[in-house]
């Protein structure tokens, strides 16, 4: 090794190059030292800039709504009815006119009654057009503690059914505008504002009550499925009066919302997803909601498509403010969210100041599903005659709860033939290769193999026409019907099998 040194170093040619990379390596160290040192500098210039909490500084000018003062500067109104509010949550405002300012509400609800509505705790997430006029007229109403849940700010397309936001609040939280403009109208409403997004990992937090109690009520008026569910199923869970508004997009028809349970909600694909959603986590009913049984029809509004240009782009899902939020327009009209909105506000107070209500159910459906399962059991005993076993004492392991899910949920109301949505029947759509009775069990007990998933919705007539050239004939559905009524029963049962997974 030394004696290659040795030659290497009495050669002028290897001098050279040698010299020539040792260079490179100072050269490289030094300009890797001064890089490094300047960053140093930059760090310490950057950290020596920041000021101690009490120095002036900008940062100070930053108001309750989260934005500088100078863009969003309270004008002396505002500024007026702030410390008006903050006096009278202070009790410095003289009940005798809050009752005066209540004196309707209060010949109305009796004076017992507004006790009550004055003390309860309630909170209400979401503040979009249903939300916040649920909140303008529980304010409004008398009760005196509300808490705001909303993480979206307000934009110029809230206007047409904002309840109180005006151009002045654009661009600030929707939590921070309805408390501003309320505290005008109802100086001494605790508002305890929360701008986040409700999730399942927040919902203990956020749906708490005050001083240990459980809040009196919560309103969803949430349009994002998977926060809807999240809070849906927690106050059902944990036994807090919840009461949820479905969707009022799409909606024009004033006459036909409705006040009743979570079940027999139809022709919302909002509450139809929120249902079968919440059936798969073991709540099927027991949860009031307002909805609509408005039915689309050509030259209605409908869900807008997202123009091909924006799938060109990339990820459809990136365009949401958040993972799986809507990106698509839903058509609204502004006084439909209003009328939700009120009509929530509405059965909350009446259901705290315990005031007499009675709601005219939306359709007596119950009748139907017993009239469809007692065909669907003819049928049953029908076929197993047609086997040659006796049909006498035959049970099916469907009910009538069991039938409303598959017309309602599954089939949408309508056959899956033609779409009709009268007169409607549920049968076998295959002939079942292992028979038709269960003979696994009891010899005295007599039970059909039967499924939800085995099930169709038809009408009358075509489910007689089914039974006679499929279940007691010789044909299969595919001799019968063409490829879209298969793909689209293909595609009902393959949907009701996931969900019938995670019951």
């Amino acid at each position: 090794m030394s004696s290659w040194i040795s030659r290497a170093t009495a050669s002028h040619k290897a001098q050279l190059v040698t010299t020539a990379i040792v260079s490179g390596v100072i050269v490289a160290g030094a300009v890797i030292g001064f890089q490094q040192a300047k960053r140093i500098y930059k760090v310490e210039s950057v950290k020596s800039s920041i000021p101690d909490i009490n120095q002036e500084h900008e940062a100070t000018r930053i108001n309750e709504y989260g934005a500088a003062n100078d863009i969003f500067a309270p004008s002396k109104e505002d500024e007026r009815s702030a410390a008006l509010a903050h006096r009278a949550r202070s009790g410095d405002y003289d009940d005798e006119l809050i009752l005066e300012q209540l004196a309707r509400n209060r010949v109305f609800l009796t004076d017992a009654g507004l006790a009550q509505l004055r003390s309860a705790f309630i909170i209400v997430v979401g503040l979009g057009g249903v939300g916040s006029h649920c909140v303008a007229a529980l304010a409004r109403s008398g009760v005196s503690h509300i808490r705001l849940v909303d993480f979206d700010q307000v934009s110029l397309s809230s206007l047409n059914r904002h309840a109180v936001a005006t151009l002045a609040d654009v661009g600030t939280p929707k939590v921070f505008a309805m408390k501003k403009r309320l505290e005008q109208i109802v100086p001494w409403v605790q508002f305890d504002c929360r701008n986040e997004l409700f999730s399942e990992a927040a919902a203990e937090r956020l749906l708490q009550g005050l001083d240990g109690k459980k809040p009196d009520y919560v309103v969803d008026a949430i349009d994002n499925i998977d926060s809807k569910v999240a809070l849906l199923h927690y106050c059902k869970t944990n036994g807090i009066p919840v009461v949820s508004s479905m969707g009022a997009g799409c909606k024009s028809d004033p006459t036909r919302v409705f006040v009743g349970d979570i079940s027999a909600s139809t022709e919302d694909p909002l509450s139809r997803s929120t249902r079968r959603r919440l059936r798969a986590l073991g709540v099927k009913d027991g949860i009031p909601v307002v909805f609509s049984t408005e039915k689309t029809a050509p030259g209605k509004a409908q869900l807008l498509p997202l123009p091909e240009d924006e799938y060109v782009k990339g990820s459809v899902g990136d365009l949401g403010v958040l993972p799986d939020f809507r990106v698509r327009i839903l058509p609204v009209l502004g006084t439909m969210p209003a009328i939700f909105g009120l009509c929530v506000a509405n059965h909350v107070i009446l259901e705290i100041t315990g005031y007499p209500h009675e709601y005219l159910p939306s359709k007596a459906r119950d009748k139907m599903y017993d009239g469809i399962l007692g065909n669907l059991q003819g049928l049953e005993e029908r076929l197993t005659r047609a086997t040659g076993e006796e049909a006498v004492g035959l049970k099916i392991p469907i009910t009538q709860d069991d039938v409303g899910y598959l017309i309602e949920e599954v089939y949408r109301g309508r056959s899956v033939l033609t779409g009709l949505s009268t007169r409607l029947a549920l049968t076998r759509w295959r002939k079942p290769k292992a028979g038709f009775v269960d003979k696994r069990y009891l010899p005295g007990q007599k039970s059909t193999l039967l499924q939800l998933r085995d099930l169709v919705c038809m009408t009358k007539e075509e489910a007689a026409k089914h039974e006679k050239e499929v279940l007691k004939g010789d044909k299969t559905p595919e001799d019968l019907y063409d490829e879209e009524v298969i793909r689209l029963v293909e595609e009902r049962m393959a949907e009701e099998a996931r969900f019938e997974r995670l019951r």
